[in-house]
């Protein structure tokens, strides 16, 4: 068994590896906002619901032989089969890593910014992940011996990584490319501050104060929280109209909304009111997740980016999901698993 931990996804150099059935099952995501998925060409081993052992632990690159089975069963929750063993595409840990954290007045101004990346570092842009003012306060105040990286307040920051991958590149060149774009985004009034990590305990600080945000909001009080995604281009516009909408409803609630801007995922999470009643606030749950919910669907979005169905989210896929790929999926089921034993009660 190879420890996938020691590398990263890439097109760039296949090697066969094992990895945990369940992460498949759940497609569970990863903490960097830039990946486009948590698992690019994987090949799974399924067993099925009769006992058969469905054996596509293929390494090709290319095999139009007829229907792409494997993402029947990448995220499917183990609904409709139990991954064993899965071929997967690595490459290796990158050499260096460059790390930068960032103050700036709006996600309007990180989206300029993951463009102007995008444009000049392309493959090298490892990690692009948002978070607001308060939620760095919340690390601030829960996160014993974090410190705020920037001397002056910003309203949004972003934790930007550049990882190239080819062979002649040079810590001084990759730290020459990342000092260029932020000297390019502060004339342009895309950024208002920013630092560099120099050494490896201080890239882990920095990660620190976006890594702790969840265990932080814990200690605020209750959180209602969302996993959704829109089309990177809308992640400002909703970012404004969520929070509007959820402040009408409940004036005094901190939504903290943070995540990977990279794919358009937010972890749309509104704490409590200072001094609130948990169980009264935690009680418009639904809610809330009502107002959020609308308004991810009217920007074409997804209401579990993630995070998949599970039980909670079962009603909710009724409502969202369209009802032709809820059919499909409800065929699916009853084909590969008519007695209903794997994993009752979830997805559908």
């Amino acid at each position: 068994v190879l420890d996938i931990v020691r590398h990263f996804f890439s097109a760039n150099k296949p090697v066969a590896a094992i990895c945990h059935g369940a992460q498949i099952l759940a497609a569970a995501g990863v903490l960097k906002g830039k990946r486009c998925s948590a698992y690019p060409a994987c090949s799974p081993e399924v067993v099925l619901a009769d006992g058969r052992v469905l054996n596509g632990l293929s390494k090709l690159k290319k095999d139009n032989t007829g229907y792409d089975l494997k993402n029947l069963f990448i995220g499917s929750e183990g609904t409709l089969g139990i991954i064993t063993a899965a071929s997967l595409k690595l490459f290796p840990q990158p050499r260096l890593i460059e790390t930068a954290f960032i103050g700036l007045a709006s996600p309007d101004h990180a989206l300029r910014l993951l463009e102007l990346v995008q444009t000049h570092a392309d493959t090298a842009l490892k990690t692009f992940e948002l978070m607001p003012r308060l939620g760095l306060d919340f690390v601030l105040r829960h996160g014993p011996g974090t410190r705020d990286p920037l001397a002056g307040r910003h309203s949004w920051y972003v934790l930007l990584e550049l990882a190239p991958s080819a062979d002649g590149d040079l810590k001084g060149t990759a730290l020459g490319l990342l000092e260029s774009l932020l000297e390019s985004a502060l004339a342009q009034d895309i950024i208002e501050d920013a630092t560099l990590a120099e050494t490896g305990p201080q890239r882990q600080a920095l990660w620190r104060l976006r890594e702790d945000l969840p265990d932080a909001q814990k200690r605020e009080g209750g959180s209602i929280k969302h996993d959704i995604s829109v089309a990177i281009a809308l992640v400002p516009e909703f970012l404004r109209v969520a929070s509007a909408a959820v402040l009408k409803a409940m004036p005094d609630a901190r939504p903290v909304p943070f995540g990977h801007l990279g794919d358009g995922n937010i972890h749309f999470n509104i704490s409590q009111p200072v001094g609130a009643d948990t169980a009264q606030f935690l009680a418009r749950w639904d809610e809330i997740n009502a107002i959020v919910h609308a308004l991810v669907a009217d920007m074409g979005g997804s209401v579990s980016a993630e995070h998949g169905i599970g039980q909670l989210k079962r009603l909710l896929l009724r409502k969202v999901k369209d009802p032709v790929a809820l059919d499909l999926m409800r065929g699916l089921k009853a084909m590969l698993d008519p007695k209903g034993i794997l994993n009752p009660g979830k997805v559908l």
